[in-house]
């Protein structure tokens, strides 16, 4: 059985991560097509958006907003998203040990 690109990219969209991460309303309207639903996905936009709703402490980085298919620049807002997902377990980490 042969699965299409596009066939694993509708399943994708519709694993329980990605149905979380649509409830905060970042990834817009219904009538996106997939590609663009998950070209806002791995951008990183979206997710460091959703990372300042957890956790809205300010962070000296700045995401960059227009990626433009820019794979440096993907990989910069991926790589502060992480670094924001460390420090918050980390703080949340150290206050629940005291």
């Amino acid at each position: 059985m042969d699965v299409t690109v596009s066939e694993l990219l509708e399943l994708f969209l519709q694993s329980p991560l990605v149905t979380w991460v649509k409830t905060f309303g970042d990834l817009g309207s219904e009538d996106r097509d997939n590609l663009g639903v998950y070209m806002d996905l791995v951008d990183g936009v979206v997710l460091n958006k959703i990372m300042l709703q957890i956790d809205p402490r300010p962070t000296n980085q700045r995401v960059n907003k227009h990626v433009n298919n820019d794979t440096y620049l993907r990989v910069q807002n991926l790589t502060i998203l992480i670094r924001n997902i460390k420090t918050y377990y980390q703080v949340r980490f150290l206050l629940s040990a005291h």
